[in-house]
């Protein structure tokens, strides 16, 4: 049974409830795990309240709280082992890419964040001997972090890390579908000994613990990454006590290839971005748009790597796609092969469960062609092992099929023109580019995304302007001139 975690402290939750999280290779379910309410949220909110309000975590000098966050870093790679097997057994996620990615980079993001905790300035605004104005940052207080299924553990610690650093307190709120992975690092964080109510976990649904912590008077940030429609919600929901917001939401993001890259390294880029992490990626290059010069040469080898893509069981480590988060989402991602089919695409590879895999929620890795950027397939995120390919003319048309779509998460241009991949990746409508490479993280850049696809940056010092108030001091140096009211005079 999995509880909640509460000013350091396992306990069930408070109605009594729990839910059961399924393993998505096969169906059956892992575990119970505490169902939150808003009386859960508002005993978490509490502890942190009071570790922030009372407790030395936010006094502490940048350097102390580097030390705990590197203790972090160093318990998650002792055990390392015991959270790749719960994520993999909670997300289905392939074990090449859960332990050769994203527990490693769990760590360096507290690695990362310790360091970047030491560097939290401000700025001084000199005034020619009459004032010395300057900034200086100081934790908010209370964050709410609301995180995804997919690659959860990862996407915790990139919310919990900087939190920490900056000095306020938190409380997560892990998906349902994938909440173990969440429970090891409340493991971790007790045996590093943080102060009580620095770091809490509810587990629970949206609705019933997602939206308590959004609507709580006590949170004063809220972090999310999920889908843009909860985006939105959420954003209704606290508006009352006036929250700050990070949100990282839904991406449709394309690929470009232009006549001149380098086709096999575009090729293993553009399977990596979409096929990896079972297509449950945010950045995710899901809309690949070829130039018609290489298009029946590029199609073709791309249907051939597309279908040797070994499908399997997670823990096997020559498994490069395994099983969709939940039966439920599976069935959306199957849905939209019914759409596609009905808009005049052609799925020329996979669109259903492949043979030999009766039980689970796998699903064949897909490649959809004769697509029009209008279309759902084109426009719609599907969040599945599923890329939709359109032809392009030339640079200009490939441009406005890359900005003509409501998201603008992450692009990728392929070229051999330097001058126009940095042309093309400017004029982008997009809060990430990458140029002749696929996902390739700099923890010292902002990440975050523009028009639906999010509000907000975080990375690097860009985290630190969401997790912290900055205060501007202005000192008097001299007796600068001050308008008299009051005196009696014309």
């Amino acid at each position: 049974m999995i509880q909640h975690f509460i000013n350091n402290e396992f306990v069930s939750a408070a109605e009594g409830g729990a839910f059961e999280t399924l393993n998505p290779t096969t169906n059956k379910p892992i575990t119970n795990v505490a169902s939150g309410t808003a009386a859960d949220i508002d005993r978490a909110v509490r502890a942190a309240r009071a570790a922030f309000d009372s407790g030395p975590w936010p006094k502490l000098a940048p350097d102390a709280r580097a030390k705990y966050l590197r203790r972090i870093g160093e318990l998650i790679e002792k055990h390392a082992d015991e959270v790749a097997d719960a994520e993999i057994d909670d997300t289905g996620i392939p074990v090449s890419q859960i332990k050769k990615g994203a527990i490693p980079r769990a760590a360096d993001n507290f690695y990362f964040f310790a360091e970047m905790a030491t560097k939290i300035t401000g700025e001084s605004f000199p005034v020619e001997g009459k004032f010395m104005n300057y900034t200086v940052r100081r934790p908010i207080g209370v964050a709410g972090l609301i995180t995804p299924w997919n690659t959860p553990f990862m996407l915790e610690t990139w919310k919990v890390a900087p939190c920490l650093a900056a000095g306020d307190t938190c409380v997560l709120k892990p998906a349902e579908w994938s909440p173990i992975s969440a429970d090891r690092l409340a493991h971790i964080i007790q045996e590093a000994d943080l102060p009580p109510g620095v770091f809490n976990i509810v587990h629970g649904f949206g609705e019933t613990a997602g939206a308590p912590l959004v609507a709580h008077p006590a949170v004063q940030l809220i972090s999310f990454t999920g889908e843009t429609t909860t985006g939105q919600e959420i954003i209704r929901n606290g508006a009352a006590t006036l929250k700050r917001y990070s949100m990282e939401l839904g991406g449709k993001s394309p690929t470009i290839v232009f006549e001149d890259a380098d086709l096999d390294r575009a090729l293993d880029g553009a399977i990596f971005q979409v096929y990896s992490l079972n297509g449950e990626r945010c950045t995710a290059g899901s809309r690949l748009l070829v130039q018609e010069s290489i298009y029946d040469e590029f199609i073709a080898r791309l249907e051939k790597r597309v279908r040797a893509i070994r499908v399997g069981d997670p823990d096997d480590p020559k498994t490069e796609v395994g099983p969709l988060i939940h039966p439920e989402h599976w069935g959306r991602v199957r849905a939209y092969m019914d759409v596609a089919r009905a808009e005049g695409a052609t799925i020329l590879v996979g669109g259903d469960r492949p043979p030999g895999f009766p039980e689970g929620n796998f699903f064949t890795p897909t490649l959809i062609t004769n697509v029009r950027n209008e279309m759902r397939i084109a426009q719609e995120e599907v969040f599945g092992p599923v890329l939709v390919v359109i032809r392009f003319k030339d640079e200009a048309e490939a441009l406005k099929i890359a900005n003509d779509i409501r998201y603008g998460l992450a692009a990728y241009v392929w070229t051999g023109d330097i001058g126009r991949g940095h042309r093309v990746a400017e004029s982008i409508e997009s809060g990430l580019v990458w140029i002749n490479s696929h996902n390739v993280r700099d923890l010292r850049t902002p990440f975050g995304g523009s028009k639906w696809s999010g509000i907000g940056r975080e990375g690097g010092h860009y985290s630190f302007d969401f997790y912290t108030e900055i205060t501007t001091i202005h000192v008097a140096l001299g007796l600068h001139p001050i308008p008299k009211m009051g005196t009696g005079g014309g």
